[in-house]
């Protein structure tokens, strides 16, 4: 157990070797894991007077294969060549603090996430993108254009993208290809093991275990496996 929870691989595969149970059970425990995870920041509002926040956009899935021969290769930035399923998973981060994430067809639609998550007195770091625009009504906002620079005149927005680099790395290295569908679960996970990564395995492994404790049964997946049979 200590495997699931701690720096090591959090993957069915692995922990059903480890712990010696069939896939499926170990797929639904890490899923559960993943919801104690989640359910810590769960309805948290970060930042404050004089506090950074961070925010940034990190689209995932969507990936469309080139065909082989060159003359049959199409532009992939077109909309009509696109698959339809690439989302952008959304990061607000206090800087020494909390990280909370949610999953968007857009960064537009992700401001309204931004808007209800953070304190209206904290100041907002952003990039350029045109879908955090918005925010200015709400925050006093500092933005970084990163063809320009990566920090300059005290806007930076590093914290969110080091978040960002964790996501990528279990996306590629781990897990390899994650579902659209529990996307959102995967990215609260990242978030979780980013403001622990400075805690102990048995510190981290205490706080998902009284964590995963406190909850009730899951209404996900609870009979996860006797709903997919049925259907």
């Amino acid at each position: 157990m200590h495997r699931v929870c701690g720096r090591a691989n959090f993957h069915p595969a692995f922990t059903g070797r480890d712990s010696d149970v069939q896939y499926k059970t170990a797929y639904v425990l890490a899923m559960k894991l993943r919801e104690a995870m989640a359910a810590e920041v769960r309805g948290t509002v970060i930042g404050g007077e004089g506090v950074d926040v961070e925010v940034g956009g990190c689209y995932v899935g969507g990936y469309v294969r080139p065909e082989n021969r060159k003359e049959d290769r199409k532009d992939r930035r077109r909309a009509e060549n696109q698959s339809g399923k690439r989302q952008v998973v959304v990061v607000a981060r206090e800087r020494g603090g909390k990280t909370v994430t949610m999953v968007f067809g857009s960064e537009e639609e992700g401001a309204s996430f931004i808007k209800a998550r953070v304190d209206r007195e904290s100041t907002v770091h952003a990039d350029e993108a045109a879908g955090w625009n918005a925010l200015h009504a709400r925050f006093a906002m500092k933005r970084i254009n990163h063809q320009e620079a990566y920090s300059a005149d005290g806007a930076c927005t590093n914290h969110a993208e080091s978040y960002f680099a964790r996501l990528r790395r279990a996306q590629w290295g781990q897990h390899h290809r994650i579902s659209g569908k529990y996307l959102a679960r995967y990215a609260a996970e990242m978030a979780w093991r980013e403001d622990r990564r400075r805690e102990s395995n048995g510190e981290q492994f205490r706080a998902v275990g009284f964590r995963s404790g406190a909850l009730p049964p899951s209404v996900d997946w609870c009979g996860y496996w006797q709903r997919a049979k049925a259907a």
